[in-house]
């Protein structure tokens, strides 16, 4: 009877942890989801040097630019200071990005997060004014691109959602709600009937697909990384189990190239940060099609 209770106890902590852990994490459409693949794949935090042409965010690696300057090799010369990489995240990052968006260079919206389509329209924009074109900003790029556009607006920055928002599902229409439409891509805020913000969203792929139907909000956490994938999940709203609404610098970066393990991913990390500040627990989450 000892040996059973041990047996039956150990049994009920293993089964609260496993409902406990969150498993959003960025992956690739194209590859099957486990979490015995997670590892390897690019996104589960491969460093820059061993994926140079990835747009994934590296968890807690130097980016190409922290890299290159530690390198005896590299030596650069304040002149050539590199001042913007691959891996990088800023606001002035957002500024390039919607410069080169002027440019015809770039036709994503910017994300302030310098990945491989930053990289590449950065060398485009190096070859055709003969700069060294190594993807990189540095000082003379910056200037040059500066002097080719002008200072981006607002919504240049800051552009409105870029997929148009679905209409609403009726269960959307009263209280407080995020109603989120698997068809546009959208999440809209919603308050007794008014839409009062809304963001791009993307969804897991079809191995680890998104939980269709009505939730609440039953937890949030500003700052969260996965308990399988161990990839961060900041704003996160948790409304199924381990299924949240949350920031994905992958998202940010990639786009609709990646897929999450079964999370909402939202791009915009002020939009979202201003909703999660609105957002409650016990408020409702409807995702449909």
């Amino acid at each position: 009877m000892q040996r059973q209770r041990v047996i039956i106890r150990t049994i009920g902590v293993a089964t609260a942890v496993a409902l406990a852990a969150t498993a959003c994490g960025p992956q690739k459409t194209e590859s099957v989801a486990s979490a015995s693949s997670a590892p390897s794949s690019p996104t589960a935090g491969a460093s820059p040097e061993a994926s140079p042409s990835t747009d994934d965010k590296p968890s807690g690696s130097p980016s190409p630019s922290a890299s290159a300057s530690a390198s005896p090799s590299a030596s650069p010369s304040p002149s050539v200071k590199q001042i913007m990489a691959n891996g990088d995240e800023s606001e002035q990052i957002r500024e390039l990005q919607a410069r080169l968006k002027q440019l015809k260079l770039m036709s994503v919206a910017p994300t302030g997060f310098y990945g491989s389509k930053t990289t590449s329209a950065v060398k485009a924009f190096q070859s055709k004014h003969g700069l060294n074109a190594t993807g990189s900003v540095d000082e003379a790029t910056w200037k040059k691109i500066q002097s080719s556009s002008k200072k981006p607006t607002a919504d240049e920055l800051r552009p409105p959602t870029v997929n148009e928002v679905d209409a609403p599902d009726p269960r959307c229409m009263t209280g407080r709600v995020m109603c989120i439409s698997k068809e546009s891509r959208t999440l809209a805020w919603m308050i007794d009937g008014k839409v009062v913000s809304t963001m791009d969203v993307r969804f897991g792929s079809e191995n680890t697909p998104t939980r269709e139907g009505v939730f609440n909000v039953g937890w949030k956490a500003k700052e969260w990384t996965s308990t399988i994938y161990h990839t961060p999940m900041p704003y996160a709203m948790f409304f199924s189990g381990g299924q949240a609404v949350h920031y994905s610098a992958d998202f940010a970066a990639r786009g609709y190239n990646g897929a999450s393990h079964g999370c909402v991913n939202v791009r915009d990390k002020g939009k979202l940060s201003a909703l999660f500040d609105q957002v409650q627990v016990g408020d409702k989450v409807v995702v449909y099609w």
